[in-house]
């Protein structure tokens, strides 16, 4: 990489002439990534996403963004999925300065209750998607030398969370892995941080929780210290703040994102 104010044909380098930074966002339609795609593209990266929502690479682009969409299975917990992202993108733009990516299967019921077939899909999706995520993304980063990682979990991993003790053990394994790794590839130059996100408003939520319900809403947002939901566009500005590349001294950190319930 060139180092500040080197020549470039006879000139001096400005920050114009600095390569953009490149975000990997793994799923471009569901929960955060759309939003946080447009946060992003208007921030000056360059985006290499899948499964975009309709019209969303036009929007990228009248941003100033290239996009480049790759065809990867949804399923992160797929081991080919995280691979051929890193791979996708490494391709397009030869180099990967930012990626996210969010995963996770609830299960919910007592545990007396609990079977391992639910212990077997709840560690499907929130430990083995993350894990490939990870196992993709970090060693291409430490080649690098640099790159900012956050990945997506649950402020149900912070606390005990009753009627669903499995997916908040899960998530907490997930939000721990995300610290382990951190802490072995510091030293490198990449930073690896988790979100972990509770009472969000998007349609998932509401239809798994019946909050398209004023009544069963007004429920649920009386449990969240702010007494509302969150925003995916608020969510996405947070995100940003772990991505965007302003701030590189911050790894190995769980925030909860969940209006004060954690």
């Amino acid at each position: 990489m060139l180092a500040p104010h080197t020549a470039v044909y006879g000139r001096r380098m400005t920050p114009s002439d600095a390569p953009r930074r490149v975000a990997l966002i793994a799923d471009g339609s569901f929960f955060v990534g759309p939003a946080l795609a447009r946060v992003l593209a208007a921030r000056g990266h360059d985006l290499a996403i899948s499964h975009p929502a309709d019209g969303l690479v036009a929007e990228l682009e009248a941003l100033g963004s290239r996009v480049v969409v790759v065809d990867a299975p949804r399923d992160l917990a797929d081991p080919e999925t995280a691979s051929t992202l890193v791979a996708g993108a490494l391709s397009a733009f030869g180099r990967i300065d930012a990626a996210c990516a969010f995963s996770g299967q609830i299960v919910i019921g007592r545990f007396t209750d609990s079977t391992v077939d639910d212990l077997h899909a709840v560690m499907r999706g929130c430990i083995e998607a993350p894990y490939h995520f990870l196992r993709a993304i970090v060693p291409a980063m430490v080649a690098a030398g640099s790159g900012q990682v956050l990945l997506l979990t649950s402020a149900a991993g912070a606390r005990p969370t009753p009627g669903a003790p499995l997916y908040s053990s899960a998530r907490a394994a997930a939000n721990m892995l995300v610290k382990n790794v951190a802490g072995e590839v510091a030293r490198t130059g990449v930073q690896v941080n988790a979100l972990g996100t509770n009472f969000m408003d998007f349609p998932e939520f509401r239809r798994a929780n019946g909050a398209d319900d004023p009544e069963a809403r007004a429920k649920i947002e009386s449990k969240v210290p702010m007494r509302r939901l969150g925003t995916l566009e608020e969510c996405a500005a947070m995100c940003a703040a772990f991505l965007d590349g302003t701030s590189q001294f911050t790894t190995g950190q769980f925030l909860g994102y969940s209006g004060g319930w954690v």
